[in-house]
């Protein structure tokens, strides 16, 4: 199946599996991908309910509720995917920009994440991208043990950090705080993200919208950065 009616499939079933168990899907859906890594962006993706509940400042209610609709439905994307592109995708993150109605899913295949086949992709401004990411990095946390950039295209570019989480932030996490732990972490590093003025600067391009996720138990994170195509 040629790549851009592979984009096509998987748009239109993920779109209306959202909307099957949403209630309402995206308005549209961008499929990115090549033979390690998968995005997926949404956007105008809220539904009516969500729009309340943010007029109220209940955030964290969305938050939680797509949180557990997601751990039904990652599973789903995971074998659909495979069986349109034969990628197994073994790390799955997800992240939602509710003021911006947007959202990205990030999947990455189990023969690169196990063998750590995985480099970055070569592309201008790619080790100032480094730089800036492992700035930001210190200032939550630490600086990672290894950055790994792919631009999939014009409009999409994906950073995986590796060995990113300290001492305290793993006993946290064994004592069952992941939730507490990812809520916080959500909270400071999109807001360091968002502030930093360097990403448009090193890569020549409107930054539209900036996501991150994290996988506790592989101590690793996801952050994708949606661009202006130039």
């Amino acid at each position: 199946m040629e790549n851009k009616q592979v984009q096509m499939e998987l748009a239109s079933y993920i779109g209306r599996t959202l909307r099957e168990n949403f209630g309402k899907g995206p308005e549209s859906v961008f499929v990115s991908y090549n033979q390690s890594i998968m995005s997926v962006y949404l956007r105008n993706f809220i539904t009516p309910s969500e729009v309340v509940l943010l007029g109220q400042n209940q955030e964290s209610i969305v938050h939680k509720t797509r949180d557990m609709l997601m751990q039904n439905l990652i599973p789903e994307f995971k074998a659909y995917i495979k069986i349109l592109t034969g990628m197994e995708i073994k790390e799955f993150y997800y992240d939602w920009s509710l003021q911006n109605k947007s959202g990205v899913f990030v999947g990455i295949s189990s023969s690169s994440s196990e063998t750590n086949e995985m480099k970055s992709d070569d592309f201008e401004g790619r080790e100032n991208l480094h730089k800036e990411i492992k700035r930001i990095s210190i200032q939550a946390q630490k600086d990672p043990e290894e950055v790994l950039s792919f631009r999939l295209n014009q409009r999409t570019l994906v950073v995986i950090r590796k060995g990113i989480l300290v001492s305290i932030e793993r006993e946290l996490i064994r004592l069952g705080g992941s939730e507490t732990l990812k809520l916080a972490k959500r909270n400071l590093e999109k807001r360091l993200l968002h502030n930093s003025n360097n990403f448009e600067a090193i890569l020549n391009t409107k930054v539209i919208d900036i996501f991150v996720d994290w996988d506790f138990s592989l101590d690793k994170s996801a952050i994708v950065l949606v661009l202006t195509p130039t």
